[in-house]
């Protein structure tokens, strides 16, 4: 199975919404899964574009990780591009802290974590 297949497909680039077009809902929203927070921390703790889907060892299926994904992509979290077969991902921390200034910082402390 291709990387793309696991993160939100194949066939088209995935759609990106910048964190200034979330409302914090939609942000507090995204960050309130247990499954979320740790593809957010995986991402955090590795350079931009370093981490393929394939990468994170979440306890989900390939669906239900694209539909994480997914979330992410529509909070501003997360902004991924396709590179051959694999789909990299980042976080854009910048841009989502420009937005939302300290909510990143507070979900990747590790004394929160579960």
């Amino acid at each position: 199975m291709s990387d793309q297949a696991e993160c939100g497909g194949h066939r088209a680039a995935p759609v990106h919404t910048h964190p200034d077009d979330v409302p914090l809902l939609t942000a507090l929203s995204a960050l309130a899964d247990p499954v979320r927070i740790q593809l957010v921390r995986d991402l955090a703790s590795h350079p931009d574009w370093a981490l393929s889907c394939s990468n994170f060892d979440v306890p989900v299926g390939r669906a239900a990780k694209s539909h994480h994904f997914s979330v992410l992509r529509d909070a501003g979290l997360v902004e991924q591009r396709d590179q051959g077969p694999k789909r990299l991902n980042r976080l854009r921390r910048e841009e989502f802290d420009a937005r939302f200034p300290g909510l990143l910082d507070l979900t990747l402390r590790a004394d929160d974590a579960e």
